[in-house]
C-alpha cells in the first residue's frame, strides 16, 4: 500500500501575498493584501456558511481608521427604522 504525501497549499504563485517559504528563517504571523482580495472571498465564505469561518472568529484584524469610521457610520445607517 502507497503512502500517502500530503503538501501544504499556499495559494497562487501570483504578485500580491506572495510567501517564499524557502527563504523565511523566522515563521511569518501576519500578511498584508489588499482589501479587494479578501473582501470577495470573505463574503462568499460567510454567504456559504463556511464552517472554518469559526475558527477565526476571534481573530483580530488592523484596518485603517478611515475604513473604521465608514464601517461605524454604515453600522449606525442600517440599523431598521423604528
Amino acid at each position: 500500500m502507497n503512502a500517502s504525501h500530503l503538501r501544504v497549499y499556499y495559494g497562487p504563485q501570483g504578485d500580491s501575498a506572495t510567501l517564499d517559504v524557502a527563504q523565511s528563517t523566522t515563521p511569518q504571523t501576519s500578511v498584508t493584501v489588499p482589501l479587494t482580495e479578501v473582501m470577495p472571498l470573505l463574503a462568499d465564505a460567510v454567504q456559504s456558511e463556511r464552517t472554518w469561518l469559526r475558527d477565526f472568529a476571534d481573530d483580530e484584524v488592523t484596518i485603517s481608521m478611515d475604513l473604521y469610521e465608514v464601517l461605524l457610520a454604515y453600522q449606525h445607517y442600517r440599523r431598521p427604522s423604528a
